[in-house]
């Protein structure tokens, strides 16, 4: 234990000081990359204060919050669904889909009326969330 800790910090600080000047008069300073550009500062109000540093250092890791890679993986399958022709596939991915959606809600936290919408195999498949076998037995009961 230092019986003196700001005559410490403040050797620490001069000695730091220093070493920059010196570097400085050295030109170790010069010729950086982006020397003379302004720096790309980026927003980060929308992120309490605390969790900053957190955020800042999961990006630089290419890591994202798991309600981000959640969101990402979300999109990627709706996406791949537009490819999908096989309607019994399309209605397996679209429960998957639904599955990553009510896990991002519950995640999230939030009120009921800002969470993500499901989708309905009924509003993307051609015979209203049936496979094209259950749509023939449904047409054929209704004498279609």
């Amino acid at each position: 234990m230092h019986l003196f800790p700001k005559l410490d910090m403040f050797y620490f600080e001069r000695k730091v000081e220093e070493k920059i000047r010196q570097a400085q008069q050295e030109g170790a300073f010069d010729n950086l990359p982006g020397s003379g550009k302004p720096l790309l500062l980026e927003d980060e109000s929308a992120v309490p204060p605390d969790l900053r540093l957190a955020y800042k250092m999961l990006k630089n890791a290419n890591c994202l919050p798991p309600e981000l890679e959640l969101h990402k993986e979300i999109l990627n399958l709706k996406n791949l669904l537009r490819s999908v022709e096989d309607e019994a596939e399309r209605i397996r991915r679209i429960r998957q889909i639904n599955f990553l959606i009510t896990k991002l809600n519950l995640l999230r936290k939030k009120p009921i009326s800002l969470e993500v919408q499901q989708m309905y195999a009924a509003k993307l498949t051609p015979h209203g969330g049936q496979t094209s076998t259950q749509a023939r037995t449904s047409c054929k009961k209704l004498k279609l």
